[in-house]
């Protein structure tokens, strides 16, 4: 099995900054791309940033370019999301996610292991 666990998320102002981590630990040599996604009550899970294994190739959501990075450390098995100019619909649960094929998938389905979430909170 794998886990993850996130760290970094908070309270914030608008246009201010947060960086989260996610910590694997387990399997870890079974994951190769890895996500994330937020969530605010009442919604569905929605697609953040995902990177691939050698964290060549990134995809983001829309609402988020130009904001926000997703970077990993292999060797200490996080994957970490830069967060930039926050704004207050940023405000949601943050997951972690990874996969065990290697393409930076947008969609959640295509994740089979999940984080316990941290809230990010952006007021205005």
């Amino acid at each position: 099995q794998v886990q993850l666990v996130e760290s970094g998320g908070g309270l914030v102002q608008a246009g201010g900054s947060l960086r989260l981590s996610c910590a694997a630990s387990g399997r870890t040599f079974s994951i190769y791309a890895m996500g994330w996604f937020h969530q605010v009550p009442g919604k569905e899970r929605e697609f953040v940033a995902a990177i691939n294994w050698s964290g060549r190739s990134t995809n983001y959501a829309d609402s988020v370019k130009g904001r926000f990075t997703i970077s990993r450390d292999n060797a200490k098995n996080t994957v970490y999301l830069q967060m930039n100019s926050l704004k207050p619909e940023d405000t949601a649960v943050y997951y972690c996610a990874a996969r065990r094929t290697n393409v930076p998938a947008t969609q959640k389905e295509n994740y089979e292991y999940w984080g316990q979430g941290t809230q990010v909170t952006v007021s205005s």
